[in-house]
């Protein structure tokens, strides 16, 4: 059943059309990823479907009283509201009196004023007329199913449990459809593994936006991508999704040249003069006409990002030392006790929750914070590259260009002067952008100003906290194959699990606790050595209680220890009657004689034999 259809649907901002005639239908029950390269306008879809914007042509076709709900990709505020403020938002304009209820009804107790009864009483009959004790129980529904405290303040909370407030505020209005943009944007790792693992039965049908390779595949039922004001269709997984959009390149790619090929010899022919002006040639005239106007209707392919990362003279051979490094802040310790050598050459990617400390580590190998306790020794003639995820190291007054060359025109890359704007259009910004404020870029823009800053200057110690935020894949995959061929040592802090196994061989694992341990291999690894790890210990509990009751078993109570005891005299008294039924069966007469006497002595014995077998399986099973 269909949702919501989008029909020649088109919207553009300046010169720049962001869908040109787009249609899509999206189904009940789908989970549609929407894939598409910084700027094409995936974000400014999910605000024409949820209505914030309005198309400048087209018709989106919703089923009647569709519940639609938006997940924007700015974490929310951290502010002085409680969880239940915040989500109570949801309900629109009943948020006030749920909040005020909520409030009203936590401090009455036995010692409340008639006053303050009278005024519950008042809220309550409020909320009976509009209807509103739906949202009460929403409310109280969401926040448990999103395991979140009612009562604790939005500042207290990690980006991840924010994230998830606002995933527990869009859903208080139970939406048919669920859009989100970039939800993995600011998690950690067991976050994102817990919305692969929830989202789908916490909403039936979804349209998302990110970059997450892995979470595209755990999620989506079908990708959609917006390529130059299109939206295209691909079935599977992002693999299929790759291997189909290159065919697709390629194949438009032969086309083009066959266009241009016939464009030119048109191009050639009509300035021939005056034979192309002939009657019997004026179709001919017309069809080039129509050739020149498609041509110049054609959008191309955008191109990629030209990252090089400019590499300095070679560092000592130690990069950085740790021996019993230590570190805390108040009366939480972050790193307890850590000793580790870094390498020239080491690939090494820092992992742990929000807050535990990844990014106090690289402050502490790079001498930013000095430790509690231990001693941090660092190499020689070292040149550091940091890609900061505060973004402190752009001012946002600054413009691009400025940002980049401080105010002049030329910058040294690898020894030769480059032109500011000939170096940032390989970072794929236009002249006018170049111009532009920083404040005023996307999340995808600042994160390419922040890399073209970044590799703009010689290092041969790279660190990158959170690079992956905001970039599209087409970056995203171009700043990897980089990595691969860099020579110097890299030090990766990323929620991204593909680009962590794409680019690190060895991890650094924080607990949030102060344990920190190291592990030789990618994100993968560390997952399979987890799983392996945990069945072991599985097992190895199970074989521990079994060997617990066996004990137990073992040891015979003071009833079963009787039983042991007796069963000797038993049998052997069995045994006795058994030989005194025997020698009756045996005797001449027997079989003569009135079944009436006969059959009792032959059930007698019969059943002494079954009883005895009891009595020998008894006896061995408490010996």
């Amino acid at each position: 059943m269909s949702l919501l259809n989008l029909e020649k649907l088109s919207i553009s901002f300046g010169t720049a059309a962001l869908l040109d005639q787009a249609e899509l239908s999206i189904q009940s029950g789908e989970r549609l990823c929407l894939l598409g390269r910084n700027g094409s306008g995936k974000s400014t879809l999910l605000k024409l479907i949820s209505g914030q914007i309005q198309a400048d042509d087209g018709t989106i076709r919703k089923q009647k009283h569709l519940r639609i709900s938006m997940l924007g990709q700015d974490l929310p505020e951290a502010n002085e509201l409680s969880v239940y403020h915040f989500v109570a938002q949801g309900a629109g304009s009943c948020h006030q009196l749920l909040v005020d209820y909520h409030d009203c009804s936590a401090n009455i107790d036995a010692d409340s004023s008639t006053k303050d009864l009278e005024v519950l009483q008042k809220i309550q009959d409020k909320l009976d007329a509009e209807d509103a004790w739906q949202y009460e129980q929403r409310i109280a529904t969401a926040i448990n199913r999103l395991q979140l405290n009612a009562d604790d303040l939005m500042s207290s909370l990690s980006g991840g449990r924010r994230r998830r407030a606002a995933l527990a505020k869009a859903l208080v209005s139970q939406p048919d459809l669920l859009l989100l943009d970039e939800p993995t944007n600011h998690l950690d790792l067991d976050s994102i593994k817990w919305l692969e693992t929830n989202l789908p039965s916490i909403a039936k049908t979804l349209l998302f936006i990110t970059h997450d390779r892995q979470f595209v595949d755990a999620l989506a039922t079908r990708i959609i991508e917006l390529d130059r004001g299109q939206l295209k269709s691909y079935p599977g997984t992002f693999a299929e999704y790759y291997l189909r959009k290159q065919e697709q390149l390629e194949i438009e790619e032969r086309e083009n040249k066959l266009f241009d090929k016939k464009l030119a010899a048109e191009e050639v022919w009509i300035r021939q003069g005056i034979k192309a002006r002939r009657t019997r040639n004026e179709g001919r005239v017309r069809d080039l006409k129509a050739l020149r106007s498609q041509r110049a209707d054609r959008r191309e392919i955008r191109g990629n990002a030209k990252i090089k990362i400019e590499a300095a003279s070679s560092s000592g051979k130690l990069v950085a030392e740790l021996k019993s490094v230590s570190k805390g802040f108040d009366s939480k310790t972050i790193i307890n006790n850590f000793s580790t050598r870094i390498i020239k050459g080491d690939r090494i990617g820092i992992l742990g929750d929000n807050g535990s400390g990844k990014s106090t580590l690289l402050k502490l190998i790079l001498g930013e914070l000095s430790a509690d306790s231990g001693e941090i020794y660092l190499g020689t003639n070292l040149d550091v590259a940091y890609f900061d995820q505060t973004r402190e190291q752009i001012d946002p007054e600054k413009t691009v260009g400025d940002n980049i060359a401080d105010g002049n025109d030329f910058i040294s890359i690898n020894g030769q002067q480059r032109h500011v704007i000939s170096y940032l259009q390989d970072f794929l910004f236009s002249p006018d952008r170049i111009r532009t404020p920083a404040k005023a870029l996307s999340g995808g823009e600042f994160s390419r100003l922040m890399l073209a800053r970044l590799f703009s200057k010689p290092n041969n110690l790279l660190v990158l906290d959170e690079p992956t935020n905001d970039l599209d894949l087409a970056t995203l995959e171009l700043l990897e194959q980089q990595i691969a061929d860099y020579k110097g040592t890299l030090l990766l802090v990323s929620h991204d699990r593909a680009f962590i196994d794409n680019t690190v061989t060895s991890l650094i694992c924080l607990d949030g606790t102060g344990y920190v341990s190291e592990f030789v291999g990618g994100y993968t690894d560390w997952i399979n050595y987890q799983t392996e790890y945990a069945k072991q210990k599985v097992a190895e509990q199970k074989q521990a209680a079994n060997k617990a009751s066996s004990k137990k078993q073992n040891k015979l109570s003071y009833k079963d220890q009787r039983e042991l005891e007796q069963l000797p005299d038993i049998i052997a008294k069995l045994e006795e009657r058994m030989s005194e039924l025997q020698g009756l069966i045996n005797s001449p007469n027997f079989f003569s004689g009135d079944t009436s006497e006969t059959q009792p002595i032959l059930d007698e014995l019969s059943s002494s034999e079954k009883d005895i077998a009891t009595l020998y399986s008894r006896w061995e099973e408490l010996e």
